[in-house]
């Protein structure tokens, strides 16, 4: 490819616009939440979440152009429609979570965006092992917010 760094910055782009969609659509969920909420211990405070979300979907779309830019393969294309699915119940959860405060089912729908993202990861490693370690942190993150949503779960 001739500007491959033209794919990276649309799959970055792509991903990041996901997420800031996302958040926008729940701002005000997200703002109740944070003034009636009882949050579990080890809760960060609200501004570190859009840091370290930004981070993440930007370490996503690299690790989704690095695959993009491989050959053709099963596993490649696997491995993206593993990303787009994965994505896709990233940007539910936040409706789950903070407009319907529907805490349990999150919780749940969190687990499985959490084995997703083992799976895209596991596949991304197959086609390209440097866009597999780029989702680790992703994955880390989700665990951790698997732990935050059962807490609020549980205080709620």
């Amino acid at each position: 490819m001739k500007h491959p760094w033209k794919r990276y910055a649309g799959w970055v782009l792509l991903t990041e616009a996901v997420g800031a969609l996302s958040g926008w659509l729940t701002r005000e969920g997200t703002r109740s939440y944070a003034q009636t909420i009882v949050q579990p211990p080890l809760s960060p405070p609200g501004w570190v979440f859009p840091v370290v979300w930004g981070v993440l979907f930007a370490l996503m779309g690299t690790g989704a152009a690095r695959v993009d830019l491989r050959p053709a393969s099963p596993e490649r294309t696997r491995g993206l429609r593993l990303y787009f699915l994965q994505l896709a119940f990233n940007f539910l959860w936040s409706f789950f979570f903070f407009q319907f405060r529907w805490f349990g089912f999150a919780f749940l729908w969190l687990v499985v965006l959490w084995g997703l993202i083992l799976w895209m990861t596991l596949t991304f490693r197959k086609v390209d092992p440097l866009a597999a370690f780029l989702q680790i942190p992703y994955l880390l993150w989700v665990a951790f917010a698997g732990y935050l949503n059962f807490g609020v779960w549980m205080l709620n």
